[in-house]
């Protein structure tokens, strides 16, 4: 499956789009009990990894059900929900079909 955030697909033309596909994915940051920025921005980094490829999956998943063989347009926003102490991953594409 061909992942891109351009809309177009060097050497290759969308014959159909198929719709737009979302991939989601929302964690807790878990607390310790000492507090290091270090410790936490490391942390924090591998705890984001993680939901972005979770969503990454999820996105190939829904275009893989609409019998895409590519994704155009991909946009990623990441909040985090400080309030609840998440993280929220949303990744939006167009599920297409291109020769």
């Amino acid at each position: 499956m061909i992942l891109t955030t351009t809309n177009t697909i060097e050497g290759h033309k969308v014959q159909d789009y198929l719709g737009i596909v979302t991939g989601v994915s929302i964690k807790v940051k878990k607390g310790g009990m000492t507090f290091s920025m270090e410790k936490y921005a490391d942390s924090f980094e591998a705890l984001l990894s993680e939901i972005k490829e979770e969503a990454f999956q999820e996105l190939r998943k829904n275009a893989i059900n609409l019998k895409a063989n590519a994704i155009v347009g991909i946009k990623i926003d990441i909040e985090p929900l400080t309030s609840f102490s998440m993280i929220m991953v949303s990744i939006t594409g167009t599920a297409v079909k291109v020769v």
